[in-house]
C-alpha cells in the first residue's frame, strides 16, 4: 500500500531576517523621505524645533502602524472599487484619535503642530503604505512595516529639526544648549544663525543626509 505523504509548512518565525527587513529596511535602504522622496512637507513645516518633530513622529508611528493592521485585516472586505475611501477613513480616524490625545496631554505641542496633525491624513506615506502593502499582506507583516517606515520618517524628521535648533537657537527641547558665555554679546565669538530656521534650510540638511546616504551606500547609487 501506498502511504500519502502530507506537506506540512513551517510557520515563518514572527521576527524571521524577511520580516526584520521590513523594520530596516525603511532606515536606509528604501527611507519613505530620503529615497523615495516623500513626506517633505513636514520635513519642511516642523523642524524648526525638535520637541513638534519628534511628537509628530509618534503620531506618524501610531496612525502608520495600527492603521497598517486594520487595513490588513480588513483587506479581504475591502471591494476594490472603494479601497482608497476605506483608506481614508480608517487614517482619519486614527488622526482624529491622536489629535485629541494631543490635546489632552500635550496642548502646547497640539498648538504648535496645528493643523499639521490634521495634515497626517493626506501624507503620502501612510497611503502609500495601505495602498501597497497592507491590502496585500498579513497583519503582523503590515505592522512591521508600519513601525519600519515611522521610524525610518521619524529618524529624518528628528536629525532636520535637531540641526535647525541647535544651530538655529542654540537649544533642544528648548534648553539652551550653547552657553551664553560663547554668544557674541557676552564677550563671546558665537551667533545664532538665523537662516535654519527658514524652510530652505530643512531641504539643505535633507538633502545633505541623501548625499551621505548615497556616498555609504552602494545600493542607492545609480547606474
Amino acid at each position: 500500500m501506498s502511504t500519502e505523504v502530507k506537506e506540512v509548512k513551517k510557520k515563518e518565525p514572527l521576527f524571521s531576517k524577511k520580516n526584520r527587513g521590513l523594520i530596516t529596511d525603511p532606515l536606509n535602504d528604501s527611507n519613505p523621505i530620503s529615497v523615495q522622496v516623500l513626506g517633505i512637507c513636514s520635513a519642511l513645516a516642523i523642524t524648526v524645533q525638535l520637541k513638534p518633530a519628534v511628537v509628530m513622529s509618534i503620531s506618524v508611528l501610531a496612525v502608520l502602524s495600527i492603521g497598517n493592521v486594520v487595513i490588513s485585516l480588513l483587506r479581504n472586505l475591502i471591494p476594490s472599487r472603494i479601497r482608497i475611501i476605506v483608506q481614508l477613513v480608517v487614517v482619519a480616524s486614527l488622526v482624529i484619535l491622536v489629535n485629541e490625545v494631543l490635546q489632552a496631554y500635550a496642548y502646547d505641542v497640539s498648538k504648535e503642530l496645528s493643523v499639521f496633525v490634521g495634515l497626517i491624513i493626506t501624507n503620502c506615506i501612510i497611503m502609500g503604505r495601505f495602498e501597497a502593502f497592507a491590502l496585500a499582506n498579513s497583519p503582523w507583516k503590515s505592522f512591521l512595516d508600519g513601525l519600519g517606515n515611522a521610524f525610518g520618517y521619524a529618524w529624518i524628521l528628528i536629525a532636520v529639526a535637531f540641526v535647525r535648533e541647535l544651530f538655529g537657537s542654540g537649544t533642544l527641547f528648548g534648553f539652551q544648549i550653547i552657553p551664553h558665555a560663547w554668544y557674541i554679546d557676552e564677550g563671546g565669538f558665537y551667533s545664532n544663525n538665523g537662516f535654519f530656521l527658514f524652510p530652505p534650510m530643512a531641504l539643505i540638511v535633507v538633502g545633505i543626509i541623501i548625499w551621505i546616504q548615497r556616498s555609504r551606500n552602494t545600493k542607492l547609487i545609480e547606474d
